[in-house]
């Protein structure tokens, strides 16, 4: 058995390291140089660079371990254990040594927990949330002349879309195929469920068993897009009835984009598209121009807290959208939303990074602190379930 003076001693050392991991944890806490100075290369781990960090840890890992060396050798080296027992301090040894091996990690931990406490979870996703609703509202004007960026086909709501584009070659002179134009129609995208088995009576049978307003019964089969079974139901996708966005007075370019700025993590992206739309629509046309003009003015707080340049005067931007959304399209490049939209799409990248994927080893050395707290408890384990 060890006996209790070594086992006291153990247990001084490991209180000791607990309160220099404390010490890093703190001076981390401290540290963070919080959510508006973070940037592409921002991380929690440490032993990249030499600062006051490593080269702190490196002389007081040194000097923990030599004096628990000393101390040992002086107090205890007279000892005589069995191999069992001497497997067992061996195994504490290397615990011992990991803790003092690991301050940093509590460091890191500290800067990730002052990461929280400035920009919590939830603050965090209520940002994302505003920023996908504004995201049409925040492009440089050139960027609303782009078809990738704002088409129609991007428009979620209101009902009936979204839609689809069919183009047709038409030729003005059928004896010349050099002169022709395309022409594009646009039919919403509809879906409809129903039980398998009538599913297959409408595939065999002459007229469609259930009356389907406003379908085409002769030629259903051809405007299916998609078809998806589902234990006894089948779901169909289908080209339904034609549709003019390009007229339609409740849809301006705003509402011909469904890009999210960064997906909020806990929630499937087409339903935060389709979430997203459904607010913007209301606040161009359902809610009064203030409802705008508060989320603009709650815009201009996050790119000061997120410390992104930024020009935005939310009582002029709310005025051009408005302007723009009654017909003016032509002068969007006009539009008074000038900020720094690359520094903010970095930003929350890089939390997004330090929220859910935050590394607190540095790669060249992950391995090594990986394997050595596995190797201690299997020395332990061992030592204490010796092979019969």
């Amino acid at each position: 058995m060890i006996n209790k003076t070594l086992k006291l001693f153990f247990i001084k050392s490991i209180i000791v390291l607990g309160f220099i991991h404390l010490a890093y944890f703190i001076y981390g806490y401290f540290r963070f140089v919080g959510i508006g100075k973070i940037y592409i290369y921002t991380e929690f781990y440490r032993f990249k660079f030499y600062d006051d960090v490593s080269i702190s840890h490196f002389f007081i890992s040194g000097l923990f371990l030599l004096t628990v060396l000393i101390l040992l050798i002086r107090n205890h080296a007279r000892e005589r254990y069995s191999g069992l027992n001497l497997i067992k301090i061996g195994a504490i040894l290397l615990f011992i040594v990991f803790l003092s091996l690991s301050f940093f990690m509590n460091y890191n931990f500290g800067m990730n927990a002052k990461l929280k406490q400035e920009l919590p979870a939830k603050t965090f996703n209520a940002d994302k949330r505003l920023l996908n609703v504004l995201n049409p509202f925040l492009y440089p004007g050139s960027h609303y002349n782009s078809e990738t960026l704002f088409n129609v086909t991007n428009i979620l709501y209101p009902k009936p879309y979204p839609v689809m584009e069919v183009r047709d070659t038409v030729f003005y002179d059928p004896a010349n195929k050099a002169y022709y134009s395309l022409e594009s129609a646009y039919y919403s995208i509809d879906t409809l469920k129903m039980l398998t088995s009538a599913y297959n009576k409408l595939k065999s049978a002459t007229n469609i068993p259930v009356e389907l307003p406003g379908l085409d019964q002769q030629g259903f089969q051809k405007r299916i897009l998609s078809k998806t079974v589902r234990k006894d139901s089948t779901e169909i996708v289908f080209r339904g009835a034609a549709v003019n966005p390009r007229f339609d007075d409740s849809i301006c370019v705003f509402l011909e984009n469904k890009t999210l700025i960064s997906p909020v993590e806990v929630e499937g992206i087409a339903i935060q598209q389709r979430q997203s739309a459904i607010n913007r629509y209301q606040l161009l046309y359902q809610l009064p121009q203030d409802s705008l003009l508060h989320a603009f003015q709650k815009l201009d707080l996050l790119l000061k807290r997120y410390q992104v340049e930024s020009s935005i005067n939310p009582v002029t931007l709310t005025r051009d959208v408005f302007r723009f959304r009654d017909g003016d399209r032509e002068q969007l490049y006009q539009i008074r939303n000038n900020f720094n939209r690359n520094a903010l799409v970095e930003k929350v990248k890089i939390l997004n990074r330090l929220f859910y994927q935050p590394q607190f080893f540095h790669p060249a050395i992950r391995p090594g602190f990986l394997d050595l707290p596995c190797l201690c408890l299997q020395f332990i384990y061992e030592s204490q379930n010796p092979a019969r």
